[in-house]
């Protein structure tokens, strides 16, 4: 009797092949491909770091200003999920769908200038999103294709740069009178400067995923995977917690100033919008080192002691509301290094989970339903605020890791179950 065939896609290495993804030419475009991720990311919190001027204009309640950062994450779940559907990651080439993504999200970011209302800014911030929806997902494929053994470090370092790259924003608000033409133009100029280095010099590596032709079931074969449902379960408690603290950290970090000194202009203090870039750029140090981590220790321990300490920042840094910045920063920017430290690493754990031929749908899928969920807990915060003060309102973020913790332990159940099984 003949074994059972196997589909070329889904059979594995040899354990003897070479380690082709530590080549040298692979971490020259590992560099490519994270300072690309850099500056296209950049029009990610545009919105929010002109928001003083925003409200300024417009009179903006705090619910309005969340819903600057909420319409960017509504519009990429529409845009991962049209992706999704459709198969784009799998289907159209990498480069030239992250390219023409990364303009068009040039564009869009670009036209929160000449918005002559909040409906019309929040409509811009819309498509911004949904076009960043081609800039990210496919980035983690793409690392993917040069690296095997490291692919941890790689999607880490990807993950990382794209973080510095969306805290790029509150940087440029350092600049002396830097007014909101300034910030937004800067993020749209880095996208599009994004696209021209992927247009022209990136290609795939020796590890590329097949390409297939579209197909309307494969949304439903990549959820139908176990491993694949655990991974996800342990992102979605990661990102419960993820962009709520990144959207309101900076308003957290000006009312605890304002306290600490009695007086409200210190909201604008430099070292408030020093500390608001810190604590998300941080983040891409937390990426490369969660990627180290995890290559030597294993995926499923780093995302658990990540979550682990970012819960317990969540519980604690309420005690340093209204202190003095020298106690309050520490721990902002420890909770910033660990709140994304494991984010790779769950997109690494999806490449593992699902057939080759799939992978571009499942991080892609994976990451919509991870965006849709940010859009809820974005909201959840200023009523919280009300309700508690800022003391109180961020320790409920560490249900999202307390869950995240659950799933990714039954994942490891899981995988030693299978193990056990075949042997």
């Amino acid at each position: 009797m003949q074994p059972p065939s196997v589909p070329p896609s889904e059979v594995p290495a040899p354990m003897s092949a070479p380690p082709l993804g530590d080549s040298g030419r692979a971490w020259v475009m590992l560099a490519l491909l994270s300072g690309a991720e850099l500056l296209g990311m950049s029009p990610w919190f545009t919105g929010s770091a002109v928001a003083p001027e925003l409200v300024a204009r417009w009179a903006l309640t705090e619910t309005q200003v969340g819903g600057l950062s909420t319409a960017v994450q509504l519009g990429f779940v529409v845009g991962t999920g049209l992706a999704a559907l459709l198969n784009l990651a799998d289907v159209v080439p990498a480069r030239r769908y992250f390219a023409w993504a990364a303009v068009a999200a040039a564009v869009s970011n670009a036209a929160l200038v000449w918005a002559p209302t909040y409906p019309a800014a929040m409509a811009t911030r819309a498509l911004t999103g949904l076009c960043l929806a081609g800039v990210y997902p496919p980035a983690m494929k793409m690392a993917a294709t040069w690296f095997r053994a490291r692919r941890g470090l790689a999607v880490g370092t990807v993950v990382g740069a794209l973080t510095v790259g969306k805290a790029a924003p509150y940087l440029w608000r350092l600049v002396p009178h830097a007014a909101v033409e300034t910030v937004v133009f800067a993020s749209s100029a880095a996208a599009a400067m994004a696209a021209l280095l992927i247009a022209l010099f990136w290609h795939d590596g020796p590890f590329a995923f097949p390409s297939r032709r579209f197909s309307w079931g494969l949304v439903s074969e990549v959820v139908a995977a176990p491993r694949w449902r655990l991974a996800t379960g342990g992102y979605l408690g990661h990102m419960a917690e993820l962009y709520a603290y990144w959207t309101w950290i900076p308003a957290f970090v000006a009312a605890s100033a304002v306290a600490w000194a009695g007086d409200p202009v210190a909201a604008n203090a430099s070292w408030v919008s020093a500390l608001s870039f810190g604590t998300i750029a941080v983040g891409g140090i937390g990426c490369v080192w969660g990627g180290l981590a995890s290559d030597r220790l294993g995926r499923e321990r780093l995302v658990i002691f990540a979550m682990a300490m970012s819960g317990l920042c969540a519980l604690a840094i309420g005690l340093a509301f209204g202190r003095t910045p020298w106690l309050l920063a520490p721990l902002a920017l420890a909770w910033g290094f660990f709140v994304i430290a494991d984010s790779a690493q769950f997109s690494v754990l999806v490449t593992e989970s699902v057939p080759s031929h799939a992978v571009g749908t499942a991080l892609t899928v994976q990451v919509c339903v991870g965006f849709l969920l940010t859009t809820i807990t974005i909201q959840m915060v200023p009523p919280l605020v009300a309700w508690a003060g800022w003391r109180a309102a961020f320790a409920f973020l560490a249900v999202g890791p307390a869950v995240g913790i659950l799933s990714i332990r039954r994942l490891q159940s899981h995988g030693a179950d299978a193990s056990v099984h075949r042997g």
